[in-house]
């Protein structure tokens, strides 16, 4: 079917259904979601996690009809309603968010939307959660204001990378160490590249154009508690315990990364893109010349797509985020870390997307302009992570022990 409007369910949401925001209570009106981009990879995804969290009555937003009529019909209650709708399209934006509560952005990419889709929220009167957004989306909300002064709320980098891979470090520091002085970062995994990954993979490797300066450096690292530019190397057939197999290492300082080590007070910081499969290896050895000599990134994008299906035939898909922490215990040297494998980056980036329009909607959330990783609550969503199945996760060094005192006093008491 091709992309066309398409006419709203306009069924009213269950009465009887639980109300979990502060504003409903008083009201007694049940607050409407937009899902944008909730026929997409992370969108389908989103709408199961928020009725896992007993969100129902959605809007779920989309340019292909027939996909999102399917998303729609997985809801048992028939409570969901379809709107056609299009970030890059005034209108159509303007018409989906109108009436909302929240919008909880799914689509990209990042450097092309910006605060797109949380403007349009804004100026709906609704609060916003965008699973990608960075450093220039908030500048961007705050060039004519600050969102606190209408009550509104929105929250960035609400996602698996962004969001979680700042979320799980500042989780760890807190498990058996006193204090925190270096971090080495691992991510990645073997699964399909949706278009939005594709383009904004291709902003990481230049660090340039299309403001990729300001969302990252390729090779940079913190030394010092500061950026350092050229400190690594790329490693484009390595090993890492974490990873099955050769995989290829893109070191990346992103500004959510930068973030991070002040928060820790990190002294050293290093990060790596982690990539698997042999297809999208040798491509990436390729793109930065490629990009370099005026190559259309659009085209490049379409290639590494290819290249990760390509890797993917016949093989299972999987995630991994490792992270290991150095500091101090008893002021002793320690160190923390975690591990982290999930079948799909998609499904955690839903996860942390639900968990921010519900604590948002809970009132949990201060007005204002955030990023997912300051105002999430980290214990909530690693119980959330480990107890709806979405990731395994395994603790070595202080936090591991940690984790058995917790559990040999729990099974005291």
């Amino acid at each position: 079917m091709t992309d066309q409007p398409m006419p709203r369910n306009t069924t009213a949401a269950d009465p009887t259904a639980a109300d979990t925001t502060a504003s409903s209570a008083t009201s007694g009106k049940k607050p409407l979601i937009g899902v944008l981009g909730a026929s997409g990879a992370v969108g389908r995804a989103a709408v199961r996690e928020l009725r896992a969290l007993g969100h129902t009555g959605l809007r779920l937003g989309g340019r292909t009809a027939s996909a999102l009529c399917a998303v729609a019909q997985a809801d048992p209650t028939g409570h969901d309603e379809t709107v056609w709708a299009d970030a890059l399209a005034p209108d159509g934006l303007r018409a989906f968010t109108e009436g909302c509560d929240i919008v909880l952005n799914c689509v990209g990419p990042t450097y092309r939307l910006r605060a797109t889709v949380a403007s349009a929220a804004l100026a709906a009167g609704a609060h916003c959660v965008d699973v990608a957004g960075d450093d220039p989306a908030a500048e961007d909300l705050l060039k004519d204001g600050d969102p606190a002064d209408d009550g509104r709320t929105v929250v960035l980098s609400a996602g698996a990378l962004p969001g979680l891979s700042s979320l799980l470090p500042r989780w760890l520091a807190r498990q058996g160490l006193d204090s925190a002085s270096a971090l080495t970062a691992y991510c990645g995994g073997l699964e399909t590249c949706s278009p939005t990954v594709a383009r904004d993979l291709m902003l990481s490797l230049t660090s340039g154009g299309a403001d990729g300066a300001a969302y990252g450096e390729a090779l940079a690292a913190v030394r010092g508690g500061r950026r350092v530019p050229r400190a690594l190397r790329t490693a484009e057939d390595a090993e890492h315990a974490a990873f099955p197999g050769r995989v290829a290492l893109q070191p990346y300082l992103s500004g959510e990364s930068e973030r991070l080590a002040t928060a820790l007070g990190l002294d050293r910081l290093d990060w790596y893109n982690v990539h698997p499969g042999p297809a999208v290896r040798a491509l990436l050895g390729l793109l930065p010349g490629r990009l370099a000599a005026g190559d259309d990134p659009e085209e490049l994008a379409d290639r590494l797509i290819l290249a990760a299906d390509l890797d993917l035939a016949g093989r299972r898909p999987y995630y991994v985020m490792d992270f290991a922490l150095s500091g101090t215990a008893s002021a002793r040297p320690a160190t923390a870390g975690l591990t982290l494998r999930a079948a799909s980056s998609y499904r955690l980036t839903a996860a942390v997307g639900a968990l921010s329009v519900d604590a948002v909607l809970r009132g949990e959330v201060p007005a204002g302009v955030h990023f997912a990783c300051d105002v999430l609550d980290s214990d909530t969503a690693m119980r959330h992570l480990r107890f709806q199945g979405v990731a395994d996760l395994r603790l070595t060094g202080a936090a591991a022990g940690r984790e058995r005192a917790e559990q040999v006093e729990e099974g005291v008491l």
